[in-house]
């Protein structure tokens, strides 16, 4: 009985790692479809969108099974307790490569991202299909170096979406109102889901050790001497 509870706890992981292996696919597909008006790129993502939410609800409705049966306690209710909570951050992230492919098919068969910006996004897209790479590779390995390491490439993010605006405020903007609002939510969707792909991680790490990523790095900051030291 407990060998078939713990293959239960190990088939949650993995649909998580699926969960992850396919938002990731998806902001990738969804990339394309944005700067290439790639109407089949842009129609793959809805199908993966929709593999992601069949996840999802069969991953709660197994944890919530084990909940319910096994009463859980201490490590294997963490694991279960995180696991939905890291489901709901990929289900989400699945929702907004959807959004990226969405904003491709409404503006089609013109292109919603202008050419000076083509290669911001392209970066915003790889990164973004690199973080949740890395999410899954925590979630397979534990990895909690690795996990912490992932906030260092959502900096990147955060500077390639402030670089956005840059060019959106500047005098010399000439593309109209109507992109600069489809380039706005761009920049946002990115944004958004990195920080999803680095709440993964951080779960990971509450769940290897018990502590909130926030105060794991917070115990390693590096001791300073004084000055002229």
């Amino acid at each position: 009985m407990r060998d078939a509870y713990h293959e239960e706890l190990g088939s949650i992981g993995d649909g998580l790692v699926e969960m992850a292996r396919l938002a990731g696919s998806a902001i990738g597909r969804a990339t394309t479809a944005v700067l290439d008006a790639d109407l089949k790129s842009a129609e793959s993502v809805t199908e993966a969108d929709r593999k992601i939410d069949d996840l999802q609800h069969d991953l709660e409705n197994r944890a919530i099974t084990l909940l319910a049966r096994q009463q859980p306690v201490a490590t294997d209710l963490r694991i279960v307790v995180t696991s939905l909570r890291m489901s709901a951050d990929l289900e989400r992230s699945g929702d907004l490569a959807q959004h990226v492919a969405k904003l491709a098919r409404l503006r089609f068969p013109e292109r919603a991202v202008p050419h000076d910006l083509h290669a911001t996004i392209l970066e915003m897209g790889r990164l973004a299909q690199r973080l949740m790479a890395r999410a899954a590779e925590v979630l397979v390995t534990k990895d909690v170096d690795l996990a912490l390491r992932l906030e260092e490439d959502d900096d990147e993010m955060d500077l390639l979406h402030r670089t956005l605006f840059t060019h959106l405020m500047d005098d010399r903007w000439k593309h109209g109102i109507e992109t600069a609002v489809d380039v706005t939510l761009l920049g946002r969707y990115y944004e958004r889901y990195a920080d999803h792909a680095v709440s993964v991680a951080k779960r990971v790490v509450y769940l290897v050790t018990g502590e909130h990523a926030d105060e794991l790095q917070q115990d390693v900051q590096p001791v300073t001497g004084p000055k002229g030291a």
